[in-house]
């Protein structure tokens, strides 16, 4: 039964969409984190993404499923609920849904009350306790993992040195920008997944690869989507402080790709952010996943790095 309730409604505007023609993934996570400040609202948090905030919420692990893809033009709303409370941290769930409830979208977070000067972590009071009893959820089977493990992850295995010695392909490089951080000075949660789609043409080339062609056939136009992703945050870089993604293939099939993204600090080497994404390639004009050609299974695992992982 689901017993989420509604904690944002908004839209997708025409900027927001890429050259797929449907909303871009750092705007998912953008509207998703506008609707877990709506949760924390119910939960007897209002000033958890305030400056005048003294606790907030810090995201740790981060699981997303994209289920029906949204156009410009699009409604949207999101409902959330919690899944479990801990000693400091919540497990949560967000659905971001089409107008007439479908889902849309879904975002499973595991997040950690911490003060908002620090992130140092402290325990639930008991008047947030007793809001988020009514607040409870399960985990619909539509918003379950299916392609990707959520075991915790106690040491990330994303690190520089390990990138230049594979030769994962860097696929973003630059300094956190003042446009790019939250009421607390550090940077959001979507610009980890923006710089990552930013930069991943020069992992994957211009063009998707997609099934062979008939003979006399036009080619058709494929581009690609991601089905599911995790994200880990290690730290929260600060404006001015550099950034480097580099990107690997795990695995592929007919119809997945397994990749890998690192976000690391190229003066230190130490990671920021990893993450897992299952990968397919899109048909843009009947708008549905393809299966692509053996030549191509065989290219991407002839690129595939031994030993990525979160």
């Amino acid at each position: 039964m689901d017993r989420t309730v509604e904690v944002w409604s908004g839209g997708v505007n025409t900027w927001e969409c890429d050259e797929m023609g449907h909303l871009n993934v750092r705007f998912w996570v953008a509207k998703a984190i506008e609707s877990l400040a709506g949760l924390t609202r119910l939960m007897g948090m209002p000033d958890a993404f305030a400056r005048s905030g003294g606790a907030t919420l810090v995201i740790r692990d981060l699981h997303m499923r994209f289920l029906r893809e949204a156009r410009a033009g699009a409604c949207l709303w999101a409902s959330g609920g919690v899944v479990a409370l801990g000693e400091t941290d919540a497990d949560l769930l967000l659905v971001l849904r089409h107008a007439d409830g479908t889902p849309a979208a879904t975002f499973r977070l595991r997040a950690e009350h911490a003060t908002a000067s620090d992130l140092r972590p402290f325990p639930w009071p008991q008047r947030i306790r007793t809001a988020c009893a009514a607040l409870m959820t399960e985990v619909p089977d539509f918003a379950a993992p299916r392609s990707i493990n959520l075991s915790p992850v106690t040491e990330s295995r994303a690190n520089l040195a390990f990138a230049e010695r594979t030769g994962m392909t860097r696929i973003g490089l630059g300094t956190v920008r003042a446009d790019e951080l939250d009421v607390f000075g550090r940077m959001r949660p979507e610009m980890f997944i923006g710089r990552v789609s930013d930069g991943v043409a020069r992992l994957f080339g211009p063009t998707r690869p997609g099934p062979d062609a008939a003979p006399g056939d036009p080619p058709q136009r494929i581009g690609g989507a991601v089905l599911e992703y995790r994200v880990v945050h290690h730290g929260w870089p600060l404006a001015g402080e550099h950034v480097e993604v580099r990107s690997g293939f795990a695995d592929c099939n007919a119809r997945t790709r397994r990749v890998f993204h690192w976000m690391v600090d190229p003066v230190s080497g130490k990671p920021w952010a990893s993450a897992e994404a299952v990968v397919i390639s899109f048909d843009l004009d009947a708008r549905k996943v393809v299966d692509i050609s053996e030549a191509a299974q065989a290219e991407f695992r002839s690129r595939a790095i031994p030993g990525l992982g979160l």
